[in-house]
C-alpha cells in the first residue's frame, strides 16, 4: 500500500449496472481496492449504453468500469449463483465485500452471504426506500428540482442533464463501504448497508435547505432561471455573442463588478432610491433584475476577450460558458495532472481522469476496463483455487463465460 492507494488490500465484488453502483466500485478501485465486477454472460443492460464509438463500443461503460476485473456468470443458474456467493465470501482479510444495485435476490442477500462468511459487508443500492424501482430522473421528478430548473418564465418542468443523484449516491456508497471496512478491522463485525437513491436526494435537498424552508417558512422557493438564489449571480452576453457566468458572493466581489462595469454612480443612486445596502447578499438578490440591467450594457459593448481580460484583474467569480468540444480542444486536460493517457481496448487512447483528490501530490489512476468476462478464468483460479480443467468445465457448461484463452484452460 502507498499513500495514494489507501484502500489497497480491500477486495470488492460488484454486481451492478448503470451509474451509482459502478461509480462506487470505480471510486474504490481508484483508491487502491481490487474490484471484481460480475455481469451476466454477454453483459448487463448497460454494456452497450451510449455514448458509443463508431463501432458501437460503449464509451460510457468503459469509463465507469476502468480498473475492474470482469467475470461473466449465468446468474439465473443456481450453480452460477453459488459461484457468485463463493466469490463474495472467498477468504482474505480484505475480502467479503459486496456492492450491488441488483436488490431483491435472496441468494445475494446479506443473511445468505453472512451464513457463508460472518464478517461479510454488503451494500445494496435501492431506488425507493421501500425497495421500489427508481432511477435518477424518476427520483428527481418526485423531489421538486425540475419545477425550479430552467428559464424563469418557463411554465413547465426541466430535467437536469447531470445525473446528480446517481453521482452522489455512488460517492456515498464508496464512503459507506470504506467506513464499514474500518469498523470490521476494529471489531471483526460485518455490516448490512442499505442506500436508497431516493434518500440520497432527500438528504441533499434537506441539507441545502430546500426542504427545511418549506417546513419553517411555509413555502418553498421559486425558480430563478440562471440567477443564483440568495445572492448576486447571473449570465451576460458579450458583443461577439459569448456568454459569461458572473457571481458576486461577497461585498468585495460586488464592488469589483461595479467598478469594472463603470456603474459606480448608477449603483450608488440605485441603493439610495431603493434604501438598499448592496453589501448585503439579500439586497443584491432582491434587486438583481435592476442591477443586471445596469451591468448588461458593459458586457454588450465588449468582446469576450476584453471581458475575460478585465475580469481577470478583479476578484469577481467569472467563467465563460463553453461546450465539451471547446473544453477538450483547449488543451486544459493535457496540463491537468489528474488526466493521464489511457489505452482502452475497443475504444482507443484518450486522456482519462484519475481520482480528483491528490494524495501527497499523486492522483490515483486505474487500468483500462476489461471486456465482460475477460478475467473469468484468472479470478476463479485466484479466489477459489479453481484448476484449469474446472474453469474449462464451467465454460463448456455455460455457467460462466468470457474471453478465456485455450492456454488458460489446457
Amino acid at each position: 500500500m502507498t499513500a495514494h492507494t489507501p484502500l489497497a488490500g480491500l477486495r470488492i465484488v460488484e454486481v451492478s449496472s448503470f451509474i451509482a453502483s459502478p461509480l462506487c466500485g470505480l471510486t474504490l478501485s481508484q483508491l487502491g481496492a481490487e474490484v471484481i465486477r460480475i455481469d451476466p454472460i454477454g453483459g448487463a443492460a448497460d454494456y452497450n449504453r451510449w455514448p458509443i464509438t463508431g463501432d458501437g463500443e460503449s464509451i460510457y461503460w468503459t469509463g465507469l468500469n476502468r480498473g475492474k476485473r470482469s467475470v461473466a456468470v449465468d446468474m439465473r443458474n443456481p450453480e452460477g449463483q453459488r459461484l457468485v456467493q463463493q466469490l463474495v465470501a472467498a477468504p482474505g482479510t480484505g475480502g467479503g465485500i459486496l456492492v450491488t444495485n441488483a436488490g431483491g435476490r435472496d441468494w445475494l442477500s446479506h443473511d445468505t452471504l453472512s451464513a457463508l462468511r460472518s464478517d461479510v459487508i454488503t451494500l445494496e443500492i435501492l431506488g425507493g426506500r421501500d425497495g421500489s424501482p427508481g432511477v435518477d430522473y424518476t427520483v428527481n421528478a418526485g423531489l421538486g428540482f425540475p419545477s425550479i430548473t430552467g428559464p424563469a418564465d418557463h411554465a413547465g418542468v426541466v430535467n437536469h442533464v447531470l445525473p446528480a443523484w446517481d453521482v452522489a449516491c455512488g460517492l456515498y456508497a464508496a464512503l459507506a463501504v470504506a467506513s464499514a471496512a474500518r469498523h470490521r478491522d476494529a471489531t471483526g463485525e460485518g455490516t448490512r448497508i442499505s442506500l436508497p437513491l431516493e434518500d440520497v436526494a432527500l438528504a441533499t435537498a434537506g441539507t441545502l435547505g430546500y426542504l427545511t424552508e418549506v417546513q419553517i417558512n411555509g413555502t418553498g422557493r421559486q425558480g430563478t432561471g440562471n440567477s443564483v438564489y440568495g445572492t448576486y449571480g447571473t449570465d451576460f452576453t458579450t458583443s461577439d455573442g459569448a456568454r459569461f457566468m458572473i457571481v458576486a458572493l461577497t461585498p468585495r466581489h460586488f464592488r469589483d463588478l461595479v467598478a469594472v462595469t463603470g456603474t459606480t454612480a448608477a449603483v450608488e443612486a440605485l441603493a439610495t432610491a431603493l434604501d438598499a445596502d448592496f453589501a448585503r447578499e439579500a439586497d443584491r438578490f432582491t434587486h438583481r433584475d435592476v442591477l443586471t440591467a445596469l451591468f448588461t450594457r458593459w458586457f454588450r459593448e465588449h468582446t469576450a476577450a476584453e471581458v475575460a481580460e478585465a475580469l481577470s484583474r478583479t476578484s469577481v467569480l467569472a467563467e465563460r460558458y463553453r461546450t465539451f468540444d471547446e473544453l477538450v480542444k483547449s488543451g486544459e486536460l493535457e496540463s491537468n495532472p489528474m488526466f493521464t493517457p489511457l489505452e482502452q481496448p475497443r475504444i482507443g487512447t484518450y486522456l482519462a481522469s484519475g481520482h480528483p483528490a491528490s494524495f501527497d501530490g499523486h492522483h490515483a489512476t486505474v487500468a483500462p476496463a476489461s471486456a465482460v468476462g475477460d478475467d473469468t478464468g484468472s479470478v476463479l483460479r485466484d479466489l477459489l483455487g479453481s484448476s484449469d480443467s474446472d474453469v474449462a468445465k464451467l465454460l463448456d457448461s455455460g455457467i460462466v463465460g468470457g474471453e478465456v484463452t485455450v492456454a488458460e484452460v489446457n
